[in-house]
């Protein structure tokens, strides 16, 4: 399995309006970022990428940890990691709250294949979740995308934008033939940890800056 950590500089955001706003700070300091690049043929069939980061306020850091598989193995191996990362976070990190977006159906794969696999998880009921497609498309009265959502905040993505058809139709190789991943580019898997990457650090500055943006406040979960 591919293990990737990275700690991304923020700068000084103590400053930020939006981040003072009634229990904003809270929130945001207490919060994971999450985002599951995955593989359904009529049902899950793996996560391909997990893909989580948190706000490190006294190194003004966003830490991000990701999980690749690299075989069939893995994509049960995977499991545990999520489940062990999510259970470190509550105790020893005491996060409260998951920050997605369109985040029901990664929390619907997580659950499904844990329940597969007989992996006793509950971790999730532990957080409370804050969709921003949700928030989004209940304020605006429109559906949007991620990328869309991404331009509104002048977000520049460092990564390319990847189709999910292509990713999935990865991950489909990766766990059907065990030399696959042997014969995948460095800068292929490079290119789908970046995206996933950035995916999960964009969230952290959509919900940083949504009242600036949006001219509307944003707490908490509903």
């Amino acid at each position: 399995m591919i293990i990737r950590q990275n700690n991304i500089e923020v700068g000084d955001i103590n400053s930020e309006e939006d981040y003072k706003i009634n229990n904003r700070k809270e929130i945001l300091e207490n919060s994971l970022f999450f985002d599951l690049e995955h593989y359904i043929y009529k049902k899950p069939i793996c996560v391909g990428v997990f893909g989580c980061c948190y706000f490190n306020k006294e190194k003004h850091k966003i830490c991000v940890t990701q999980y690749m598989i690299e075989n069939e193995k893995d994509s049960i191996e995977i499991l545990y990691f999520i489940k062990d990362y999510f259970y470190e976070m509550i105790r020893k990190y005491k996060k409260k709250y998951i920050i997605t977006f369109s985040g029901n159906n990664d929390f619907t794969v997580i659950k499904y294949l844990f329940n597969k696999y007989n992996i006793s998880c509950k971790v999730l009921e532990s957080f409370v979740n804050i969709d921003l497609q949700k928030k989004y498309e209940k304020q605006e009265k429109v559906s949007i995308g991620l990328k869309a959502l991404e331009k509104k905040f002048n977000i520049l993505r460092k990564s390319e934008v990847l189709s999910g058809q292509n990713l999935a139709k990865t991950f489909g190789r990766i766990v059907k033939d065990s030399d696959y991943i042997n014969r995948m580019p460095n800068d292929k898997k490079e290119r789908i940890l970046l995206y996933n990457e950035q995916d999960v650090v964009s969230l952290f500055y959509i919900y940083l800056n949504w009242d600036k943006v949006l001219n509307s406040q944003l707490i908490g979960a509903n």
